[in-house]
């Protein structure tokens, strides 16, 4: 069962005089449980289809369904509810709430949607125990190492239950060993917790993660794999696939 789709989507904007072309007629489903990384060059619209994925932004043709909705059927206030309650993000650079505790950020995202969050305390419970730090819960990002503050988002992506993850650049801030780390949690939250994501990266090695990469070169979707087997074993033709669209 798909939990996103797009079809025929076209994303293009005016700069001055100029009509930039940023998707160019892209297809694309993700199904539940699944782990796709989207690659390509700089410029070739991997953040502008992660935005409209998310309903962050709006396509100039096309369509983008996710949960079973049609965005370009809602409104403006009607897409960000479905956003809220159906789309998790995880960022580079973590975006966390600096006067909130570890188990406040991870929180907020209830107290946004207005639900209590004391009815959640197990679910928060549950996922600070799953990222590894149910022991710096009370700690503010400032007393957290960046792979602690990407783990309390993590966490904060997935309190909602939402249908679909989305993380730009997940591990682009951290060092290698952390971002293993982070992308092992990742993984196994697809495994055991059947857990959709969808990640930008730049990076082979973390894209060796995902049950698929896309790979898109001038907004468009130009090769697709399938990866099976442990990460990092198909990290080489990444990397070839990659070097072909240079």
């Amino acid at each position: 069962m798909a939990v996103l789709q797009v079809e025929s989507v076209k994303k293009k904007y005016q700069l001055g005089q100029v009509n930039v072309v940023a998707l160019a007629g892209v297809d694309f489903a993700v199904s539940r449980g699944e782990f796709v990384a989207i690659m390509g060059p700089s410029g070739s619209g991997k953040s502008t289809l992660l935005h409209l994925l998310g309903g962050l932004d709006q396509a100039s043709e096309g369509e983008v369904s996710l949960a079973g909705k049609k965005l370009s059927m809602l409104k403006d206030d009607e897409i960000t509810l479905v956003r809220r309650r159906n789309v998790g993000f995880i960022f580079q650079f973590y975006n966390l709430v600096p006067t909130l505790s570890a188990e406040e950020n991870i929180a907020l995202p209830l107290l946004i949607d207005r639900k209590n969050a004391e009815d959640y305390r197990a679910r928060v419970d549950q996922l600070l125990a799953l990222v590894g730090i149910a022991d710096r819960r009370q700690h503010k990002p400032d007393q957290l190492s960046g792979g602690q503050q990407q783990r309390v988002a993590i966490a904060r992506a997935f309190v909602n239950e939402p249908s679909i993850v989305l993380a730009d650049e997940p591990t682009g801030n951290l060092d290698s060993k952390t971002g293993e780390e982070i992308l092992t949690l990742l993984r196994h939250s697809c495994d055991d917790l059947k857990q959709t994501i969808v990640m930008v990266t730049h990076d082979a090695k973390a894209a060796s993660y995902a049950d698929r990469v896309v790979f898109l070169k001038d907004g468009m979707i130009v090769d697709e794999i399938k990866l099976s087997g442990a990460p990092h074993t198909q990290t080489a033709n990444i990397l070839e696939r990659l070097k072909a669209l240079e």
